[in-house]
C-alpha cells in the first residue's frame, strides 16, 4: 500500500473542504491521459515550451557557462517530447553531458529511454525511477556540475509557500553554480488560459476522474465515476486556475482498505489542482526567496511561457 497516498486520502477527504493532491494524478493511466492533454490544440503550454527549446537551445547552453562535462537531471521527465530538442542540439554539437531523466512512472521512463536510444543513439542516458531528492542527493556528492530541468509549468501546481519550500529543497541538493531551468506559465488573456484547462473534448475531466478510479483500484473504494463531474476556474486577478471534482448528488463512498466512509453533499467539491500563472516580477521574487538568481528568461514568440534559467547562490 502507498502509505503517503493513503494518509493524504484520509486527511483530504475527511477535511471540511475536501481536497486531493494533484501529484497522485500520475499513475500509468494518468500519465497516458496527460500525454493526450499535451496534444490538445487549446493546451498552448506544450507548443510554447517546445518552441523555446527548439529555437533557443544554443542560447540556453551558452548561458550555462559549463566548461566541463555536466549532468542534465530532468525532474518529471514524462515523454521527453520537449526536452528532445535540447538533447539533440547538445549531441549534434558533441557537447559532453549525461542525461538523467527522473519520473515516478516506470512506464514513462521505459518508453522515454527506448525512444531516445533509437533517435539519439550517441546519447549518454542514465534513467531513474523514484523520488527526486534521493537522486539529487547522490548527484550532489560528486564534482560534476548539473543542470536541473523542471519543465512544463509544474511549479505552478504549488502555492507560494509550497513552491518556495520545494525550490529551496532543490537548492539544498544542488552545488554552488549548478543551474535550474524552470518552466513557468505567464499571465495572459484569461480566455486563453481558461480554454487550456476546460477543453471541449473533456480530456482534463478524464484526467481528474482517473484519480477516483485509482483510489477504487488501489484501496478497494466504490466511487461511482458517473456520479462525479469536473469544473475549473481561472482568477486572473491572482493568476490561479483551480480544478475540482464535483459530486453530482448526495452520496456515500466506502474506501474499504482504509476503513473510511466519506459522505458527499450534492454539488460538494474536491479541490484537485492549482495551476499558478506568473508575471516576470513574481518569478524574480520567487527565485530570490529560494536562494537563486535569475540569469535569463527564455520566452516563446507570443510571450505565453518562459523557461527561466536560475543559478544557485553561494
Amino acid at each position: 500500500m502507498n502509505t503517503s497516498f493513503a494518509q493524504d486520502i484520509t486527511k483530504g477527504l475527511s477535511a471540511e473542504k475536501k481536497h486531493l493532491s494533484s501529484k497522485y494524478f500520475y499513475d500509468d493511466n494518468g500519465s497516458r491521459i496527460f500525454q493526450e492533454i499535451m496534444q490538445m490544440p487549446e493546451y498552448y503550454l506544450t507548443d510554447s515550451e517546445f518552441e523555446i527549446l527548439s529555437l533557443q537551445a544554443k542560447q540556453i547552453v551558452e548561458a550555462l557557462k559549463f566548461d566541463v562535462s555536466f549532468n542534465i537531471i530532468e525532474l518529471g521527465a514524462g515523454d521527453g517530447f520537449k526536452t528532445f530538442k535540447l538533447l539533440e542540439y547538445l549531441v549534434s554539437n558533441t557537447i559532453a553531458f549525461n542525461y538523467v531523466p527522473i519520473d515516478i512512472s516506470q512506464e514513462a521512463i521505459t518508453i522515454l529511454s527506448e525512444k531516445l536510444q533509437e533517435r539519439l543513439p550517441e546519447l549518454s542516458i542514465k534513467p531513474r525511477v523514484g523520488d527526486y531528492f534521493e537522486i539529487l542527493k547522490e548527484a550532489a556528492k560528486n564534482d560534476v556540475p548539473s543542470l536541473l530541468l523542471f519543465l512544463g509549468g509544474n511549479i505552478g501546481n504549488y502555492s507560494e509557500e509550497k513552491a518556495i519550500e520545494l525550490l529551496s529543497l532543490f537548492n539544498k541538493n544542488m552545488k554552488v553554480n549548478d543551474k535550474l531551468l524552470i518552466g513557468m506559465d505567464l499571465k495572459k488573456n484569461p480566455i486563453t488560459i481558461h480554454n487550456a484547462y476546460y477543453d471541449h473534448a473533456s480530456i482534463t475531466k478524464r484526467f481528474n476522474l482517473n484519480l477516483l478510479i485509482r483510489i477504487n483500484r488501489e484501496f478497494d473504494a466504490d466511487f461511482r465515476i458517473d456520479d462525479f463531474d469536473f469544473y475549473c476556474h481561472y482568477d486572473p486577478s491572482i493568476g490561479e486556475v483551480k480544478s475540482y471534482i464535483v459530486s453530482l448528488k448526495a452520496q456515500t463512498v466506502q474506501i474499504k482498505d482504509l476503513d473510511l466512509t466519506i459522505k458527499f453533499d450534492q454539488n460538494e467539491l474536491i479541490w484537485t489542482e492549482l495551476s499558478k500563472k506568473y508575471s516576470r516580477p513574481e518569478i524574480e521574487v520567487l527565485a530570490q526567496k529560494s536562494n537563486f538568481t535569475v540569469i535569463e528568461h527564455f520566452l516563446d514568440c507570443k510571450y505565453y511561457f518562459t523557461d527561466s534559467l536560475w543559478e544557485k547562490l553561494k
